[in-house]
């Protein structure tokens, strides 16, 4: 009997992935293990091997095709068998089971208009989406669909769109959907930010003329460059932790004359005995570590109604790879030494740069460090990752003439950049956690007694 040669579930949150390419030729005889596709996911290419021993026939996909996870690709059996396309593996045609419905699901039932069965056939999406929908009783046809192509809805599209759902009355819902008034664009007067009819009016008298649009002329186009793979995926995750968080920065100068003197030391006694040299972004990520450590109300993430405080440090260093920006994720950073730290990073740096990073690799961070020193950057204002809290920005270290002791000197000096959601903590607790970032890089003896 055949085997059947399925796409494997890469990751907990990984639903889909892109067939990158086949290894093998249909017909080609296969073994246990020998790699037999690659596929690549919002964070890496991976191989896939085969689960059996013999002739594999391969399904009607290709190159760039989106696939949804447990999806049968292939089988691997005898020379006479041949493909049939099937449903996922492990995956039930049935309907989703009932789930009760949330209170706010008849307000959102009312702002929807009414779809045929042949357009919410149209709409696919994924079992975790529609399970969702269901449960907040929301029409997926309202729902901006960011997988497969721009085609198929995933869980965290129904998330996006009940975050962004505003207040509004059953007459402003009516009044809004008659005149084709998006209610995101409307400020809402009633009780609560609640938007009232009287505020739809508004709107619609406020309403400009359509402006018209031509095409910019092909001859003026040098390139025309696909938004999709991890590129896709990127532009997708940081429009939705600009829209989805309240994003506030904070900047500090640093005077880092002492950290920078504290690498070039470990650099010339440490560098030959451990293999690499311990580099600034190590040091800055066991410094931060400490500090999550010390102010435990920045290692959270928002879940649903609640502020989630995280056991572990797990801090991510935001790496730039041929395929994009990566996030290579350190676990229980605040417990390493800065040795195994920094072997351990160098590792999932060069498997992320080749492209080989496994997917607990690029998963489960806590907080994130992101540094453009190296491109001569001061400061810049760097976008959550999300589901985290906050991220930081780290500039270059470069000589300047500043005051010390009512005297002019030239200090190493750095600027950091803070941003952290504004809805789970407040402006002077996150200033406390970035001055004692500061206060570290400017007396780093100081993690001796921490």
């Amino acid at each position: 009997m055949a085997t059947e040669f399925f796409v494997p579930q890469l990751g907990q949150t990984v639903e889909e992935v892109t067939l990158v390419k086949w290894l093998v030729k249909d017909g080609d005889k296969v073994d246990f293990g020998q790699e037999v596709m690659e596929v690549e996911t919002d964070k890496a290419v991976f191989p896939v091997e085969a689960n059996g021993k013999g002739v594999i026939h391969l399904g009607p996909y290709k190159e760039g095709d989106v696939i949804p996870v447990l999806t049968v690709v292939a089988i691997i059996g005898s020379a006479e068998d041949h493909f049939e396309a099937r449903a996922a593996a492990g995956k039930s045609k049935s309907a989703a089971p009932a789930v009760e419905e949330s209170p706010a699901a008849q307000t959102r039932a009312a702002i929807a208009p009414s779809t045929t069965p042949a357009q919410q056939q149209k709409r696919f999406a994924s079992p975790r989406a529609r399970k969702l929908a269901a449960k907040e009783g929301l029409d997926l046809s309202l729902v901006t669909p960011s997988g497969g192509g721009g085609v198929r809805v995933k869980e965290r599209d129904v998330i996006a769109h009940l975050q962004q759902v505003p207040k509004a009355t059953p007459l402003a819902q009516r009044a809004a959907q008659e005149a084709g008034i998006n209610l995101q664009g409307v400020l809402g007067s009633g009780p609560g930010g609640r938007i009232t009819k009287n505020d739809i009016a508004r709107a619609l008298e406020a309403r400009p003329a359509a402006p018209s649009t031509a095409a910019l002329p092909e001859d003026e186009v040098s390139e025309r460059i696909p938004l999709k793979g991890v590129r896709a995926v990127i532009a997708e995750r940081m429009a939705m932790s600009v829209h989805t968080t309240a994003g506030v920065t904070l900047i500090t100068e640093v005077d880092a004359s002492e950290f920078v003197e504290l690498r070039e030391g470990l650099k010339s006694s440490l560098g030959e005995r451990w293999g690499f040299s311990p580099a600034y972004n190590d040091l800055l990520a066991k410094i931060v570590a400490s500090a999550l450590r010390k102010f435990p109300y920045m290692n959270a993430r928002l879940a649903g109604d609640a502020i989630e405080h995280l056991a572990q440090v797990n801090i991510g260093i935001a790496v730039d790879t041929e395929r994009g920006l990566m996030v290579p994720v350190i676990r229980d950073a605040d417990r390493k030494s800065l040795r195994v730290f920094g072997s351990e990073f160098r590792q999932l740096v060069e498997r992320a740069r080749n492209g080989r990073s496994l997917p607990e690799d690029l998963s489960g961070g806590t907080f994130t460090i992101t540094n453009l020193g190296v491109y001569e950057i001061d400061a810049f204002t760097p976008v959550i990752n999300l589901p985290e809290l906050a991220i930081l920005g780290v500039g270059r270290i470069h000589p300047k003439p500043v005051v010390r002791n009512n005297a002019v000197a030239i200090r190493q000096m750095l600027t950091l950049s803070l941003v952290f959601d504004h809805r789970l903590v407040d402006g002077a607790p996150a200033a406390r956690f970035l001055q004692y970032i500061k206060q570290v890089i400017e007396e780093p003896y100081l993690l001796l007694f921490e």
